[in-house]
């Protein structure tokens, strides 16, 4: 197996590892988890920043990549494919808790179904359009 080949197994293997890991945990374990990666990412960051020329060169060509640069890339793909990730996943759990917000909010409003059907006559009719309660504003209700 050639140098090449090695490198592109681990990128892909930990391209998976990192979705696998942000897809499955949520707790505070993968929170702790990418608060050591970023502190990994910046350490890195710090030494590439003091020693630009010669260490990622000679690591990227042990993995049989021909320039440090291209390892660095490789490195921030895997990198931001977490971001990515993550992102989805934020908005995901936001969108459900705005999605169950609008119906508590929704059947905190509703009228009592005794009340409406002394408005009505009849429990199994709903009556015609119905103002806005006080607490939504035109605007929102669009």
């Amino acid at each position: 197996m050639s140098r090449q080949s090695v490198i592109q197994v681990l990128l892909i293997l930990g391209t998976l590892g990192v979705a696998w890991r942000l897809l499955v945990g949520s707790g505070q374990r993968t929170q702790a988890v990418r608060r050591i990666g970023l502190l990994l990412l910046a350490a890195l960051a710090i030494y590439s920043i003091i020693d630009p020329s010669g260490t990622w060169t000679r690591i990227a060509r042990w993995f049989g990549i021909g320039r440090g640069a291209d390892l660095i890339l490789y490195g921030l793909v895997v990198a931001f494919l977490g971001f990515v990730v993550t992102t989805y996943k934020r908005f995901r759990a936001m969108e459900t808790r705005y999605t169950r917000l609008a119906r508590r909010i929704a059947l905190d409003e509703a009228r009592p179904a005794a009340e409406h059907a002394r408005s009505t006559g009849s429990p199994d009719t709903l009556s015609a359009e119905l103002p806005p309660s006080p607490s939504v504003k035109t605007s929102d209700a669009d």
